[in-house]
């Protein structure tokens, strides 16, 4: 911040510093071109008169720094104190504008001599042309007239830089030495703006911080007992298989049980490995373009024999959408989404699947006729390990995780989740995506 601050206030006063050498540089440029031009046209005034009384040989007489051309009314040479040459042509711009209005001036290179050169010209009254020329140096004249200036320039400069940098160092040893635990507002009244936003934040964070180990602990406790359940069960059975109490077809029976057991274990050591990879944005598959209502069909037919054995009709409506995502992780939540439709609907039951656009956004929608959800749960059904009817779910070998693994997922694809939900109606879940590709081409 001592860079920045140092950086700006030097440029700041270089460019006024340069802005006045260049002011006081033009105004000597202009004072030495209009002194120049003042004396020449007082001096051509002086030689008119002595051509005028002594002819040529006044000005043969003259010794003199400017070079003096006395030029015929039909443009011929007919003195010349310079070398001769094309000079005193009557097509030069100061001898035509003489011969025209009176007088004639312009700074232009001289032909002979190379320099910037003054010129006037003075028509006398027989009709002849006057024309005085001086080399014209404005800019070495002004640059020895601003050097001095300049020098004081480079010193002011300097003492600039030293104070714009102890003013920076000034301005913020305050702010660095600020106590963001408890600052105090009192340094620059201009910062308690910046000072409460910085407490906000801090308050922001700290509760964020609270809240996440919050969630940790829960989320721990919540593993260590959806584990412990169904370990407990399988130890319990296999040690009365290993003690040779379980006999008969009471084996087959404990063993299917063990089976049943360890695989509800693996789904949930599963869901929680995708959720801890969500939470670490670690979804490891590339980006593509998916169509909506293909992966939906896809997942619909999985699902199949799962909705016959509840007796629940499967439905796929609306049209082909495509949108930027991660098709395993789209897969896993459409799948959640429907195997809970199915789960938790009633015989005769329906789940409908609807695909599309709605003001340019696309949309898949899950719809059941199922059980519902009560009001007062519906705002946590997306926690990990909530259950709505702990009974019913473990009925039916729900992990807990199915909800948290879609709401997850949609954070991550930068998508929304929404639930409506009835009581013995049904249950809808949206999922809206960003815009994306749309509708895909005939």
């Amino acid at each position: 911040m001592i860079k920045t601050i140092f950086r700006n206030t030097f440029l700041v006063g270089v460019s006024v510093l340069l802005l006045c050498g260049l002011l006081f540089f033009g105004v000597q440029y202009t004072q030495v071109t209009d002194e120049t031009q003042a004396a020449l046209r007082q001096e051509a005034a002086y030689a008119e008169q002595g051509l005028a009384m002594n002819g040529q040989a006044y000005l043969e007489r003259l010794d003199d720094f400017n070079r003096v051309t006395w030029i015929a009314a039909d443009g011929g040479v007919l003195y010349d104190s310079g070398a001769a040459g094309g000079a005193g042509r009557e097509d030069a711009p100061e001898v035509a504008e003489a011969l025209a209005s009176g007088e004639g001036q312009v700074i232009r290179r001289s032909d002979s001599t190379g320099q910037d050169t003054m010129y006037y010209a003075l028509r006398c009254a027989d009709g002849t042309v006057l024309r005085l020329a001086r080399p014209l140096s404005p800019i070495r004249y002004a640059l020895q007239a601003v050097s001095p200036v300049m020098w004081v320039l480079v010193l002011v400069l300097l003492i600039s830089a030293v104070l714009a940098f102890r003013v920076a160092k000034q301005i913020v040893s305050p702010i660095n030495a600020l106590d963001l635990d408890s600052p105090d507002p009192d340094i620059y009244p201009e910062l308690t703006p910046l000072i409460q936003r910085i407490q906000e934040q801090k308050l922001t964070i700290q509760q964020e911080v609270a809240q996440r180990e919050q969630l940790r602990r829960e989320f721990s406790a919540n593993v260590s007992h959806e584990l412990k359940t169904p370990l407990t069960s399988i130890s319990g059975m296999a040690e009365l298989m290993a003690q040779g109490v379980v006999t008969g077809e009471k084996v087959q029976e404990f063993s299917g049980d063990i089976l049943k057991e360890s695989r509800r274990m693996m789904a949930l050591i599963d869901d929680i490995i995708r959720i801890s990879r969500l939470d670490e944005g670690a979804v490891a598959p590339e980006w593509e373009e998916v169509d909506l209502r293909e992966l939906a069909t896809s997942v619909l037919e999985s699902l199949q024999p799962a909705a016959g054995k509840q007796e629940v009709t499967l439905h796929l409506e609306g049209e082909p959408v495509r949108v930027r995502g991660v098709w395993q992780l789209l897969q896993e939540m459409v799948y959640n989404l429907c195997d809970n439709a199915i789960k938790y609907n009633r015989p005769g039951g329906s789940v409908t699947v609807t695909v599309g656009q709605q003001d340019q956004t696309p949309f898949l929608q899950v719809a059941d006729t199922g059980i519902g959800i009560p009001a007062a749960h519906q705002s946590r059904v997306f926690e990990r390990f909530y259950r709505v009817d702990k009974s019913r779910s473990k009925a039916v070998g729900g992990t807990g995780l199915g909800l948290s693994i879609v709401k997850h997922g949609a954070q991550y694809l930068g998508a929304g989740v929404s639930l409506e939900s009835t009581p013995d109606v049904g249950t809808t879940v949206t999922l809206r995506f960003p815009e994306g590709e749309g509708k895909p081409e005939a």
